[in-house]
């Protein structure tokens, strides 16, 4: 997660004016990065290709194909849950409004508005040990960093209620 609070910069031309009190994006977390992906396909190439090699001396020529398959399939899933990574979603509080924008891995935007005075954040502790994190105003509601872990999003609940009190109080 990379929520940071920045109060002095400028807002684009969002039609929400002024700066921002609160700019936090929010990210879902990659431990494996390009270099280790490449390191680990590797290892695992070179692991099926000499086990392919001795599978197909001992007469077993079946078993490289499904070795090679199996190659292709850990790369798939690896390329899926990479493109799943590039979902983002931005918190920005200023003097007007609070704007929430959701960017999905294909790159289409959604964007919620809510007014800084009214929005509430909730932080519901699920029986499954995890939690969910909503923003709510005058009967909307909104899921945020759903992505995260749960220790991230208190975090981020934290801080958001934080600058929203700050805010609050000053204006």
């Amino acid at each position: 997660m990379d929520t940071a609070l920045k109060p002095a910069m400028p807002g684009p031309d969002d039609g929400a004016g002024g700066d921002y009190v609160f700019d936090a994006v929010l990210r879902p977390h990659r431990s494996l990065g390009p270099r280790g992906f490449v390191i680990l396909m590797s290892i695992i190439v070179a692991v099926s290709f000499a086990a392919g090699i001795a599978f197909l001396a001992v007469g077993a020529w079946p078993v490289p194909g499904f070795l090679g398959l199996d190659v292709v399939l850990i790369y798939i899933a690896f390329k899926v849950n990479y493109r799943a990574g590039r979902r983002y979603e931005t918190v920005r509080l200023n003097d007007k409004a609070l704007t929430i924008q959701a960017v999905d891995p294909k790159g289409r935007t959604k964007t919620w508005t809510f007014d800084p005075y009214w929005v509430r954040v909730y932080l519901d502790v699920l029986e499954s040990g995890s939690n969910r994190l909503t923003l709510s105003s005058h009967g909307r509601h909104l899921r945020v960093g759903g992505f995260l872990t749960p220790e991230e999003r208190e975090e981020f609940a934290d801080a958001l209620q934080n600058a929203l009190y700050d805010f609050r109080r000053v204006h």
